[in-house]
């Protein structure tokens, strides 16, 4: 795969990509960002409820990025603080192809090191002009916020901390695609009738529910996913914005993925 950056990860950005390590998955961490905040991570060990973490979590960014404290700022202060990490979820849900869908996948590039194929446009590379498409969003959705990267750092790190939790000695587990563009797609090698090695974009959405995934295409694939690879669940956090849909916000990359036949 072309095109790599550097990272912030304890892989290299062309592993965590390759098909070979959703095949053999990895654990993956963002330098830093457990040791900057132990202290969070080791109260979350004492604590057995799901809701709770997520409620400690909530109060914890809340604290760590003064998002509470939105209101009494300036104008100016005011936007940074309210434009949290939730804005950015909530974007995504509404559309992936928006500014704030941009802070995400930019995030991804950043982070893990895969720079996105899409974004409105299909981007043939970093060097190619509509890649500018994707960069000017990105700069424009990062425009005054409070540390987002470093809020999606973290996020990241609990939404790993839990997956662990919710499917212990799991490495994988499948998930569900539906899509109107299948075709598309770059197909990297055709595998057998029904599976292929495509290549997804660097963020993409999943859902655990089958059925679900025609609402959001002709096609549906089903694809193992390593846990690893999941950078947010819609049941993470307290009454997510996601809630109810079991969505999966998934690192991309080269991906086996097998055709689901409609049984309607």
């Amino acid at each position: 795969m072309t095109g790599l950056g550097f990272n912030l990860c304890n892989l290299p950005p062309w592993v965590i990509a390759s098909r070979h390590f959703n095949e053999h998955p990895q654990p993956l961490e963002i330098q830093g960002v457990r040791l900057a905040n132990r202290h969070f991570f080791a109260k979350l060990e004492t604590i057995s409820s799901a809701g709770e973490r997520a409620m400690i979590f909530n109060d914890y960014m809340s604290v760590k990025y003064q998002l509470h404290h939105w209101q009494s700022q300036t104008d100016t202060a005011r936007k940074s603080l309210k434009n949290s990490y939730l804005r950015f979820l909530r974007g995504w849900m509404m559309d992936a192809n928006s500014v704030e869908g941009a802070v995400l996948k930019g995030w991804v590039e950043s982070r893990i090191g895969i720079p996105p194929t899409f974004h409105r446009i299909r981007i043939p590379g970093i060097h190619a002009e509509e890649y500018m498409t994707y960069a000017m969003d990105r700069t424009k959705g990062s425009a005054r916020t409070n540390a987002i990267n470093s809020q999606l750092d973290l996020l990241y790190e609990f939404c790993q901390h839990e997956l662990a939790l919710k499917f212990p000695g799991r490495l994988t587990i499948p998930l569900y695609r539906g899509t109107y563009d299948a075709s598309e797609h770059e197909v990297l090698e055709q595998l057998a009738k029904r599976e292929q090695i495509v290549r997804l974009n660097n963020l993409v959405s999943f859902t655990s529910d089958e059925e679900r995934a025609w609402e959001f295409g002709s096609t549906v694939w089903e694809v193992q996913v390593p846990l690893a690879k999941i950078f947010f669940f819609s049941d993470l956090l307290p009454s997510s914005i996601l809630k109810g849909e079991g969505e999966y916000m998934v690192i991309g990359g080269e991906y086996r993925v097998k055709r689901i036949l409609c049984t309607v």
